[in-house]
C-alpha cells in the first residue's frame, strides 16, 4: 500500500519503438487473477507527459515457485521487482504505438525464466 504523500521519481525510457515513456513505480500487492496467485507491480506510465496510466505487471506465484526449485533458492523480492521492470521495458519496446501499450501483463515461468537470465539472475 501506497502512502498519499510519497515522492515518486519519473523516470524515462526511450524503446525500440522510438518512444520515449515516462514512467514510476506505485504499488506492489499480492493479488490474484482467476485461479492464479501472484503479485502485481504497477506503475504510472505516460507517453506525452499529461496523462499516465497504471500498467500492472502479474508475476505468478507458480513462476516464483518452479524457478526456485530449479536454482535450488529462493528468488528475491528485489529480484522479482527486477524482473517486472524488465517486463515492463519488454512492453515499452515491443508497443507500436502508445496508445498500443497493454495496460495488463503476465510473467509466467517461461517469460520469468529468460528475464532474470537477461539479468545475469
Amino acid at each position: 500500500m501506497t502512502r498519499s504523500d510519497t515522492v515518486r521519481r519519473v523516470k524515462s525510457y526511450s524503446a525500440l519503438s522510438g518512444y520515449v515513456f515516462q514512467y514510476y513505480f506505485y504499488e506492489v500487492e499480492k493479488t490474484r487473477r482467476g485461479l492464479s496467485a501472484g503479485t502485481d507491480y504497477v506503475y504510472m506510465v505516460s507517453a506525452d507527459r499529461k496523462t499516465a496510466f497504471p500498467v500492472r505487471i502479474f508475476i505468478r506465484a507458480d513462476a516464483v515457485e518452479q524457478w526456485n526449485r530449479a536454482a535450488g533458492r529462493a528468488l528475491s523480492g528485489t529480484e522479482e521487482y527486477a524482473a517486472a521492470k524488465m517486463r515492463l521495458f519488454q512492453a515499452f519496446d515491443e508497443a507500436v504505438s502508445a496508445e498500443s501499450l497493454p495496460h495488463e501483463l503476465q510473467v509466467d515461468h517461461a517469460s520469468l525464466g529468460a528475464l532474470l537470465q537477461s539479468l545475469d539472475i
